[in-house]
C-alpha cells in the first residue's frame, strides 16, 4: 500500500509533470472528454509506471443549468436537457458514460471520480437515481470514487457508499471519508483555490496517510504542482 500524490490536471507541461510524478487525475473528461486516440496518445506518452485517474464526464453528474456546460462543446437541445445530470439513467446519461469508460480503458485508469454538484442534494429521487446509476454500469475493472458536494451527511453517504461500493472522496482539511478500500483525497485549498498550503499544513495532511490504504492526495489549487511536490519530499522523509 502507499501514499500517491499529484495533481488534478497538468499545471506544467506533461515531460516536467512526468519527472516529478507518478499519477494525475484528467480534468478535461468532465468539461469535454477528449478523442479516445488522444488518450491512448497520452497513455503511450507516460511513463510505464504512470497512473491516471479522471473524474467522469459531467452529463452524468451536473444537469445543464450547470454553469460548468459553459465548456461544453456540444450542443444539447431544449427538449432534451431534462435528460442530462443527476445519474439519471436515461440513454443520455449512459452514452456519456460509455464515452467515460472508453477513455479510462484508453489511459488504463482504474479509478473514476465522480464529483456531484452542491446542488444535488440528499434527496429519495437523487438517492434513488445514484443508486440506479451505479447498479447498471459496468463495474470490472474500475474503482468508483464519489465526491458528494452540499449538504450530504454521513447518514446520506456511508450507507450509499457501502451498498454501491463506492469510494468517499473528500478534502481531509473539511471532512473525514465515511468509506472506501482506496483513501482518494482531493485538496481543494483550504478556504479557496488561491491558497496555499503551509508547512504546518502538510504536516497535518501526512497524519491523514491510512495503514492498510493506497491513499492518493491530488492537489486542487492554483500553487498545486508546488504543493504537491512539497508534500510528495515530506512523506518521503
Amino acid at each position: 500500500m502507499q501514499a500517491k500524490v499529484g495533481c488534478c490536471g497538468f499545471p506544467v507541461s506533461k515531460k516536467k509533470y512526468y519527472r516529478e510524478f507518478n499519477v494525475v487525475e484528467i480534468q478535461q473528461t468532465f468539461y469535454q472528454p477528449p478523442e479516445v486516440a488522444l488518450a491512448r496518445k497520452w497513455r503511450s506518452e507516460s511513463p510505464q509506471d504512470f497512473e491516471f485517474t479522471l473524474k467522469a464526464w459531467q452529463l452524468i453528474t451536473h444537469e445543464p443549468k450547470s454553469p460548468t456546460y459553459k465548456r461544453l462543446k456540444i450542443r444539447i437541445p431544449e427538449k432534451s436537457k431534462k435528460n442530462y445530470g443527476s445519474f439519471k439513467w436515461t440513454d443520455e446519461v449512459r452514452a456519456a458514460w460509455e464515452l467515460t469508460r472508453e477513455i479510462a480503458d484508453a489511459l488504463d485508469a482504474r479509478v473514476i471520480v465522480f464529483q456531484s454538484p452542491p446542488g444535488f442534494e440528499p434527496t429519495d429521487e437523487n438517492k434513488k437515481n445514484i443508486i440506479g446509476f451505479f447498479s447498471n454500469i459496468d463495474r470490472e475493472g474500475y474503482i468508483f470514487a464519489w465526491e458528494p458536494r452540499g449538504r450530504w451527511r454521513k447518514e446520506d453517504i456511508a450507507p450509499i457508499c457501502k451498498e454501491l461500493d463506492l469510494v468517499h472522496v473528500v478534502d481531509p482539511f473539511v471532512t473525514e471519508p465515511f468509506y472506501g478500500r482506496i483513501a482518494y483525497y482531493r485538496l481543494h485549498g483550504i478556504g479557496g483555490y488561491k491558497y496555499k498550503y503551509k508547512k504546518e499544513d502538510l504536516e497535518r495532511l501526512k497524519g491523514f496517510v491510512m495503514r492498510g490504504k493506497d491513499c492518493y492526495f491530488m492537489f486542487n489549487n492554483i500553487y498545486m504542482f508546488d504543493d504537491a511536490l512539497e508534500f510528495k519530499k515530506l512523506i518521503k522523509d
